[in-house]
């Protein structure tokens, strides 16, 4: 199911002080995280180790960022589970989960390329409540609390105006599989004739947070996992987009769709009638 905040709302809700926590929690992790990705990156920066393929990379930053997240948490939230990228995960007692990608984009980080970040969102009964990315080379942080509205360095943001179709600017992103490259090269050869545009910028939850800020007027991409898109796939419909995977499915593995109301729903339709969701 596709999920939208109420454009026509003046002003967000109060915030409750749970999450408002939560929310703290989350930035002073993020800020913490992203200023020892920032400062502490040596200039022989390797891999790790690889994930799915051999183009598919963890440095050791990221484990490193990770360590520093999962330790914050553990001081100031005991109780809660965890969900990371690289291993960290655990179950809680609290009924809230933290979902971390430690550096979303890791590697346009390997490479020295800007668009990388630090996404932490918080789950409470299985819903995400909270979203916090930090792009630290852009010197911006965004976040969200459910219901809440979204900002960028403490300020609200919301979607660009709906364009007609053939002018949308979309983002989208590539796997690290082969075949699965394949048919995504197959819907972007579709897909591009009929936009403005189409952008790849390496990181998932930046993308997202694009398009809560008006820079993109939609995003969509197959095969993410929950640290990808949980904290800014929430900070995305905040700002007054639409979210989904498939049609009248939420996001998740399959597909990941978020755009502005008017570009959201005839993308999520073509990229049905692509096969977007499938290899």
């Amino acid at each position: 199911m596709s999920e939208q905040s109420d454009q026509n709302t003046p002003a967000a809700d109060p915030i409750d002080p749970a999450d408002q926590e939560l929310l703290t929690v989350a930035l002073e992790a993020a800020r913490r995280a992203g200023e020892l990705l920032r400062d502490g990156r040596p200039a022989d920066l390797g891999v790790a180790a690889t994930k799915t393929s051999p183009i598919d990379v963890v440095t050791e930053m990221d484990l490193a960022a990770e360590k520093l997240i999962t330790g914050f948490l553990a001081e100031h939230r005991p109780e809660d589970g965890v969900l990371g990228e690289e291993g960290s995960s655990a179950p809680g007692t609290s009924g809230v989960r933290w979902v971390i990608d430690p550096i979303d984009g890791t590697v346009n980080y390997l490479y020295g390329l800007p668009s990388w970040s630090v996404s932490i969102a918080a789950e409470r009964d299985g819903r995400t409540v909270v979203g916090v990315v930090a792009a630290p080379m852009r010197q911006e942080t965004y976040h969200a609390v459910r219901g809440g509205g979204a900002r960028c360095n403490g300020q609200p943001v919301r979607v660009r105006p709906t364009p007609p179709f053939e002018q949308a600017l979309i983002g989208t992103g590539f796997a690290y599989l082969t075949q699965r490259r394949a048919t995504q090269a197959e819907v972007v050869r579709t897909l591009l004739p009929r936009v403005r545009d189409i952008r790849r910028g390496g990181s998932a939850a930046i993308d997202l947070c694009d398009v809560a800020c008006g820079r993109l007027d939609a995003y969509y991409e197959r095969g993410l996992n929950p640290w990808d898109y949980a904290a800014g796939e929430l900070i995305a419909r905040e700002a007054g987009a639409l979210t989904g995977g498939r049609p009248g499915t939420p996001a998740d593995g399959e597909l990941t769709v978020a755009g502005v109301p008017g570009v959201f729903e005839p993308l999520q339709g073509l990229l049905e009638e692509l096969g977007a969701w499938h290899d």
